[in-house]
C-alpha cells in the first residue's frame, strides 16, 4: 500500500521549488501582511525576507503610481485577489524597491482557498523594465519613421506640384505659340489659298485643287485649335474655373454620345479660384471624364458641381456612371497612374477623393475641394 507523504515533506518541496523559480513569489493574508516570500522576491525588492515577513506588502512595495501619486489600498488589485475574489494579470504598473525606486512589473495575483474559504492571495512578479524599454525604444523608432516618412511624402508631393505648376506653364507657353505662330501662318495660307484659287477661274481643275487645299487648312485650323485647347484652354484663364468646368463637362455630353447629365449649383457673388488650385480641379475634372469615356463602357453618366459659399466655400464634384466598375484592387494598383495623379492634386491642395466602384456596378468619383484657408471635416456630406 502506497503512503502519502507527510506534511513536513510537502513543505520541503514547496519551499525548493519556490527557490528554485526565477519569479518573484510572496503570500498575504486576509490583513494584506506578508507570510512567505522567495528568494527572488526579496533580491528583486531589495529586501531580506525576515524583514518583510508580516509587514503589509501594499504599504511596503505597492504604495505609489508610477508618477508618484498615492495609490489608495482600496484600489489594489492585488489586495482584491482574497478581498473580492478577483484574480488579476497587470502589467502596466509600478513595484517598488527597498531603497526607494520602482521599476516596471508583471504581477499575478490569485485568491488562496482551504476548503471553500479565502485564506488570503499568493503574487507572482518578474521586473519588465527592459521589455517596457525596448518597446518604448521600438516606439520612438516608429514614430520617427513615420515622422521622416510625412516628411519624405510633403516633400516628394511639394516636388510633384512644382513640376505640375511647371508643366503647366509650359503647356501655356507653348499653346500661347502654337496660336501666335501657327495660327497665324494657317490663316494667311487660307488667304494666299483663296486668292490664288479667284485667279484660275479659266483652270477648273487648278481652281478645284485650291478648294481641296482650303479644306484641308480648314481642318488643320480646327485641329490646331483643338491641341491648343487641350494644352490649356484659354477658357480657364479668360472666364474662370467655374465657366471651364462647365464647359468641359458640356463638351464631354457633346462628344461622348452617353445619356449624360450636369447640374451645377455655385453659391452666388463667390469668385473661382486661380492658380494652381484652379489648374488641379480642372485636370481632376478632366481625368475623371476621360476615365469614364476610355474605360466604364458606361451607358449613362451623372455629373454634379456645388460650391458652398462664404464664410468656408467647399467646391464638391460628383462624377458617377452605370459601367463595368472596377475592383478595389485595380483602384490600388500602384500603376494606376490616374487614379493616383487625381488623389495627389486634391490632397496638396487639402482636398480629398473618394471612388466608390464595384464590379458591374459602376463607379463614383467624388472630389471635395476646399476654397478657402480650412479643409473640410471628413464627415461632411455630399450636397
Amino acid at each position: 500500500m502506497a503512503h502519502l507523504p507527510d506534511d513536513s515533506l510537502v513543505t520541503d518541496r514547496l519551499s525548493l521549488l519556490l527557490e528554485s523559480t526565477g519569479e518573484g513569489i510572496f503570500g498575504i493574508d486576509l490583513g494584506g501582511h506578508c507570510t512567505f516570500m522567495n528568494r527572488a522576491a526579496a533580491q528583486t525588492l531589495g529586501w531580506r525576507t525576515d524583514d518583510v515577513l508580516g509587514q503589509n506588502m501594499h504599504a511596503l512595495i505597492h504604495h505609489s503610481h508610477a508618477d508618484g501619486g498615492h495609490y489608495p489600498e482600496a484600489d489594489c488589485p492585488i489586495f482584491n485577489a482574497f478581498r473580492q475574489g478577483l484574480p488579476c494579470r497587470i502589467d502596466d504598473e509600478v513595484l517598488w524597491r527597498k531603497d526607494g525606486t520602482s521599476f516596471w512589473a508583471e504581477y499575478s495575483s490569485h485568491p488562496i482557498i482551504d476548503r471553500g474559504v479565502v485564506r488570503g492571495a499568493v503574487v507572482s512578479f518578474v521586473d519588465i523594465t527592459a521589455r517596457r524599454q525596448a518597446e518604448e525604444q521600438l516606439l520612438r523608432s516608429k514614430d520617427e519613421l513615420e515622422r521622416r516618412v510625412a516628411e519624405r511624402t510633403r516633400e516628394l508631393r511639394e516636388l510633384t506640384n512644382h513640376l505640375e505648376t511647371v508643366r503647366e506653364s509650359e503647356r501655356k507657353r507653348i499653346a500661347r505659340e502654337i496660336h501666335d505662330e501657327l495660327g497665324s501662318l494657317l490663316v494667311a495660307l487660307k488667304m494666299d489659298t483663296q486668292w490664288l484659287g479667284r485667279r484660275l477661274g479659266a483652270a477648273p481643275e487648278l481652281q478645284c485643287k485650291c478648294h481641296g487645299m482650303g479644306r484641308l487648312i480648314d481642318t488643320a485650323v480646327d485641329n490646331v485649335g483643338r491641341i491648343i485647347t487641350d494644352l490649356r484652354p484659354s477658357i480657364l484663364d479668360h472666364q474662370g474655373l467655374w465657366a471651364a468646368l462647365e464647359w468641359q463637362a458640356q463638351e464631354f455630353i457633346d462628344s461622348s454620345e452617353l445619356d449624360a447629365t450636369l447640374q451645377v449649383h455655385i453659391a452666388a457673388g463667390l469668385a473661382p479660384p486661380e492658380g494652381g488650385l484652379a489648374i488641379a480641379v480642372f485636370r481632376i475634372f478632366q481625368e475623371m471624364l476621360s476615365n469614364v469615356a476610355r474605360h466604364a463602357r458606361a451607358r449613362s453618366v451623372r455629373m454634379q458641381i456645388a460650391v458652398d459659399g462664404p464664410p468656408d466655400p467647399v467646391l464638391y464634384v460628383d462624377v458617377r456612371d452605370d459601367g463595368v466598375g472596377a475592383t478595389a484592387k485595380a483602384l490600388a494598383d500602384p500603376c494606376s497612374w490616374g487614379v493616383i495623379g487625381m488623389r495627389e492634386r486634391a490632397t496638396h491642395f487639402g482636398g480629398r477623393l473618394s471612388i466608390d466602384s464595384e464590379p458591374g456596378q459602376g463607379t463614383r468619383v467624388r472630389l471635395v475641394m476646399p476654397l478657402g484657408a480650412q479643409a473640410p471635416d471628413p464627415a461632411v456630406g455630399w450636397p
